[in-house]
């Protein structure tokens, strides 16, 4: 088995947020990448799952079995690094322990495959109460520990409403191996770092996964907890991030971007963004808009999924999940104010009744980071003058070369 990159630096990459939101369903070649150790290349055809623990029969299912031999099931669900904005936390706040990541490591796909409860029950599950199901790839090093791992609540896992699935397909092809070919777990809702990819295990217990992602890693810890030496005191008394809150961000224009007037649209300034319900509670149902600080709020357009398709029956449930694409066009006097010191923010609201906040504590490891979304440092120039501009600069460059 081939393993591709090395330990010491695995890849890594977001895309720019204004080319994430120009399609509903995020491209493969698009979708963020977010590893702690190398790409195994796995091959497909001799892969096994293997189902253990607390079942009444060990069993181990290969990739044609799980296609063949359970119904398939197809869900549409954002995932998203729980790290996803830390580097608005990092430069609004203060200083965290992580890689950066900006407004990109979040992507909305349609995932298929077999149910996880349809296979546990194949297994039996010999366990009630409060358990757990793990979830491990041995296939590759990684960083922390000697394999990656996660578990959510055996409850979940077999609660088909949940749409959790192992995960064969992504938007109607196989998995890439930057995904997590053969088989990766998709679960809705839940924070990316619990979606294990290049899947070979899975365990009923009752605990949690022992694994160092899970116990010392991706939890949210006080703010009063400023080191990693600090941090050793608390890794065992804070719960695992799962749930995923709330969020929505302005993708364009971009922070500190000069705008010609040719730019804008009848005089108006256009903005656009994502937005993401908090966990189970989706879909988005609003999205507001505010220039103003927050004292008044405008509502913005959602341009997908398309409010007719969400009305339709079955709707909500099927885009409960998934993330909202949003527009708004400020008014002409508003894009007349627009100025260096304005601060465009937004904001969404989902069906349960979630609104996002404004201020998000800070923690060390700058996860779960979902403030109002915000541009600012803008300029407007008029179209005429940017031109005069180019071919001032233009001749600058002649002059000097």
């Amino acid at each position: 088995m081939l393993l591709e990159y090395s330990v010491e630096k695995p890849l890594n990459r977001e895309p720019p947020v204004k080319d994430l939101i120009k399609s509903f369903i995020t491209k493969a070649s698009t979708a963020y990448d977010r590893n702690h150790g190398p790409l195994p290349h796995i091959n497909s055809e001799a892969h096994c799952v293997r189902i253990d623990g607390a079942v009444s029969s060990v069993l181990e299912f290969s990739m044609a079995s799980l296609r063949n031999d359970f119904p398939q099931h197809k869900v549409i669900a954002a995932l998203q690094c729980a790290g996803n904005r830390r580097h608005t936390m990092r430069t609004e706040l203060k200083e965290v322990d992580g890689i950066d990541w900006n407004d990109g490591a979040v992507c909305n796909c349609t995932w298929s495959g077999p149910l996880l409860a349809d296979v546990l029950t194949k297994a039996g599950v010999a366990i009630e109460g409060d358990a757990h199901v793990a979830f491990s790839c041995l296939k590759t090093d990684c960083q922390q520990d000697r394999y990656y791992g996660s578990s959510i609540c055996l409850k979940r896992c077999m609660d088909s409403a949940k749409k959790i699935i192992l995960a064969l397909d992504m938007n109607g092809a196989p998995l890439s191996i930057n995904h997590g070919a053969p088989l990766r777990v998709v679960l809705p809702g839940i924070a990316g770092a619990r979606w294990v990819k290049w899947l070979d295990r899975i365990t009923v217990q009752r605990h949690e996964s022992t694994n160092f992602y899970m116990q010392q890693d991706y939890k949210i810890l006080p703010p009063s907890v400023e080191t990693r030496e600090q941090a050793k005191s608390y890794w065992h008394l804070i719960p695992p991030m799962q749930e995923m809150p709330i969020n929505s961000v302005i993708a364009y224009p971009a922070r500190n971007e000069i705008i010609s007037t040719d730019k804008l649209i009848n005089g108006r300034l256009e903005v656009a963004g994502y937005a993401l319900p908090q966990g189970d509670c989706g879909p988005v149902v609003q999205v507001e808009v505010s220039t103003d600080q927050g004292a008044t709020w405008s509502k913005a357009e959602i341009l997908f999924p398309d409010k007719e398709d969400v009305t339709m029956e079955g709707g909500d449930d099927k885009y409960k999940w998934s993330w909202a694409i949003w527009k708004y066009r400020l008014s002409v006097e508003a894009t007349k104010r627009v100025g260096w010191e304005t601060r465009i923010w937004c904001r969404a609201l989902d069906k349960a009744g979630n609104l996002q906040k404004r201020n998000v504590e800070w923690n060390l490891r700058g996860v779960g980071y979902n403030g109002y979304g915000e541009v600012k440092g803008l300029e407007i120039i008029d179209s005429s003058c940017d031109q005069e501009l180019a071919r001032t600069m233009n001749g600058l460059s002649v002059a000097v070369a």
